[in-house]
């Protein structure tokens, strides 16, 4: 199972379902597609994240707003902060304990490849304030 492939199949869905009203299932499949047909773990996990960030999604986003308090969530791109949500949800909500600073590390990585020249320190800023404790539970 490749962790970060399952991450960026999330994080794609996550984006298409930002912007278009479509079920979460059809949003990931087109994502698996462009992937290349992971394996089935990779998928599991994939499906594992989108739908468990789309469930506490209005969690999540209260704890991005209280460790961005100059930033208002629908004024930040919505791939950092896409890639925020899928963070805290590992960190936050998964049912797997993950180090944070992997997590981090993996958020910081994606930011990278998907997001601008500054998304990497954003997507960073924001998680090493909630992990330093000023993000609400």
């Amino acid at each position: 199972m490749s962790r970060r492939k399952a991450r960026e199949m999330a994080l794609q869905t996550l984006y298409q379902l930002d912007f278009n009203a479509v079920d979460p299932e059809l949003a990931l499949t087109a994502a698996v597609e462009e992937a290349g047909e992971p394996d089935t773990k990779t998928k599991a996990y994939a499906w594992q994240l989108v739908s468990g960030t789309t469930t506490n999604r209005a969690a999540i986003d209260e704890v991005i707003v209280s460790v961005s308090a100059e930033w208002k969530l629908d004024r930040m791109a919505s791939v950092d902060r896409n890639i925020a949500r899928l963070a805290i949800y590992e960190m936050r909500f998964g049912s797997e304990p993950l180090s944070p600073n992997v997590v981090i590390n993996e958020a910081v990585e994606l930011a990278k490849t998907f997001g601008t020249e500054e998304s990497g320190r954003f997507v960073n800023g924001i998680l090493g304030s909630l992990v330093k404790g000023r993000g609400g539970t």
